[in-house]
């Protein structure tokens, strides 16, 4: 159960919020708990999610790249609420395969075929935990697959986007409100004695 309060941003007036949720459910079928979550600071929920739609909208990467590094760098930090979220904007939003997006969710890298995307996911995981450790010879390798000095600066702040969320969802434990398909391809989420499987169907498309 969720720490915080949680408050529907789609009851707000404010048109950038109502915009942003117009966003999300475009993209997932619905607007996800941790909104709700982040509308107890409803001045930064704008400006950050302001910011997250100008890294998926303004930088050099494709939004396929986003939501392959949005899974790996989530499923890396143990989150599968996150992961989960991202599973659903490539499969719901963008109609990506399912098949394929479970067998990268189960697989990372190793089902990835073009090396453009691969160096980046690659990338993104070695900021998102090594970051002390990047070598020249890695920043070489992003400008080698067409990235230049502004995708680069672009991925990594993606990284550390995604791992703020990371950070929110587990310390305040969202409530999971997506497919159980998700936590279970990812995480090996079993049913608990005494619990029933969820039946969210958002991100299912009719």
């Amino acid at each position: 159960m969720a720490r915080v309060e949680l408050i529907d941003p789609r009851s707000s007036e404010d048109p950038e919020i109502r915009e942003i949720c117009d966003w999300v459910t475009e993209m997932e079928g619905d607007v996800p708990n941790h909104f709700l979550i982040e509308m107890n600071f409803p001045e930064f929920f704008k400006a950050k999610l302001g910011a997250t739609k100008v890294l998926w909208q303004m930088g050099e990467l494709s939004l396929p790249e986003i939501q392959h590094v949005g899974i790996a760098v989530s499923k890396a930090n143990s989150c599968s609420y996150c992961t989960a979220a991202f599973c659903t904007i490539m499969n719901y939003g963008m109609e990506t395969d399912e098949d394929y997006t479970k067998s990268f969710l189960e697989n990372g890298v190793e089902v990835i075929l073009d090396d453009r995307l691969k160096t980046i996911v690659n990338f993104a995981l070695r900021v998102n935990k090594e970051m002390h450790d990047i070598t020249d010879g890695e920043i070489a390798g992003l400008r080698e697959v067409g990235l230049t000095d502004r995708g680069i600066v672009q991925l990594v702040n993606l990284v550390s986007d995604f791992a703020s969320y990371n950070r929110l969802n587990l310390a305040l434990q969202t409530d999971y409100d997506y497919r159980d398909m998700w936590r279970q391809v990812g995480f090996d989420w079993t049913l608990k004695e005494g619990d029933k499987e969820g039946d969210n169907t958002r991100g299912v498309r009719p």
